[in-house]
């Protein structure tokens, strides 16, 4: 029965494997409700679903699960009370560390994981879309709630208050308060990221067994100080980092061509580097094979797919008898935006006009100079106006100067 009803959910769409989880559990544990805080997704590491108890508004938050997550680590399963979503509720808590014993929380667990670890492509896609909107309602949550605090704790802590024991009660909330905020924000990005040093030790851990029993030699580039170890890199990057390496590794132990003698030319060294500069990781694969890798190869085990993901490239330098050297290039930040050009909505000859109002020209001067009629001009300038958005010769020429600084 676990097992029909672990196939039901891992072959749900993401969103509704934690309702069919619930589904599954309701005729063996009855609950109202269930929740999930894990490290393996990283948009949105925690996640409910259900009716919680408390009052009516109330939901189960990230701090709550986060406080019983150390009793549940250390038991592997935890039943008893504990407060989630404002009430004292009976609590069943399950760790789980993605290893399939059998049990149906652990392979749901586990299917995530391998979701993330090897950087499925269409998950990457929402992964960073998602992180990056995340991202930004973060920070300004952030910073709406401590600008609010910091401006309570400089009116509480005035001298015109009378009652000190009031004042010193609301100081002791607000300080408890802000600290609350600090380490919501300090557990949301443990479970997000990762310093470069200790993902690039978790891939090498994980090709150790890959290399056991052959004769290659496996060298390793870790990223130093210079090359960025603590810098914090987002979940979907490491992954996927780790996720391509790892089959780059496996393209070139495959792709063993013949030597100038005719004979088979083996990969005896692999040399794999990690470099995190200002802006992204690159990640570098060298073997001593025969040159003969091309990037068909590592189409066919999907790497430019992941990579394209994340808005990464893709380099292939491969020269016969003297091996090839793979360079795996990703942006640390999700893709800005196209900016949008004002000016592109102009019509054919409005873009002229708009010229000659940035130089300070008159009607007059414009016709004379683009051999129209005044009154042609004269239309082209209301049109540019309303389609720039502004109400004044002055200001389109201020923003045709401003596009034109920035490089457009």
């Amino acid at each position: 029965m676990d097992l029909t009803a672990a196939v039901d959910v891992i072959r749900a769409p993401l969103g509704e494997i934690l309702p069919r989880l619930s589904a599954a559990l309701s005729g063996a544990i009855a609950h109202r409700a269930v929740a999930e805080l894990s490290g393996n997704c990283p948009h949105s590491p925690f996640k409910a679903h259900g009716d919680p108890p408390g009052d009516p508004g109330t939901t189960i938050t990230s701090a709550e699960m986060a406080a019983i997550a150390p009793v549940a680590r250390a038991e592997g399963t935890w039943q008893g009370r504990a407060w989630m979503a404002g009430a004292e509720v009976p609590v069943l808590a399950v760790h789980s560390d993605a290893t399939a014993r059998g049990a149906l929380w652990d392979l749901v667990t586990a299917h995530r994981d391998r979701m993330a670890v090897e950087a499925v492509p269409g998950m990457l896609v929402q992964s960073r879309a998602a992180a990056a909107a995340r991202a930004t309602a973060i920070a300004e949550l952030v910073d709406a709630h401590g600008a609010a605090l910091s401006a309570l704790l400089g009116v509480l802590r005035g001298r015109d208050l009378d009652d000190r024991t009031a004042r010193a009660r609301a100081v002791d909330l607000a300080v408890g308060a802000l600290a609350e905020l600090r380490a919501r924000t300090d557990r949301d990005q443990a479970l997000v990221e990762e310093p470069a040093g200790d993902a690039f030790a978790r891939l090498a851990e994980s090709l150790r067994p890959v290399l056991r029993g052959l004769s290659v030699r496996l060298d390793l580039g870790p990223p130093g100080t210079e090359e960025g170890a603590d810098r914090l890199l987002a979940a979907d990057v490491a992954n996927t980092a780790r996720a391509v390496v790892r089959a780059v590794v496996h393209a070139m132990l495959d792709e063993q061509g013949p030597g100038r003698d005719g004979a088979p030319r083996p990969v005896h060294r692999v040399h794999i580097g990690w470099k995190v500069g200002e802006g992204e990781l690159r990640a570098t694969v060298r073997d001593d094979g025969p040159g003969v890798l091309r990037r068909t190869a590592l189409d066919a085990r999907r790497v430019g797919e992941r990579l394209a993901a994340l808005g990464g490239r893709l380099d292939v330098d491969a020269v016969p008898e003297w091996g090839t050297t793979v360079t795996a290039t990703l942006p640390l930040g999700p893709p800005q935006p196209a900016r949008e050009d004002p000016l592109d909505g102009l019509g054919a000859r409005e873009p002229e006009v708009l010229e000659q109002l940035a130089r300070g020209r008159r009607n007059r001067q414009i016709a004379q100079e683009l051999h129209i009629s005044e009154s042609t001009v004269k239309f082209h300038v209301a049109n540019i106006l309303e389609k720039l958005g502004v109400t004044s010769r002055g200001e389109a020429a201020a923003l045709a100067h401003a596009w034109e600084a920035t490089g457009s």
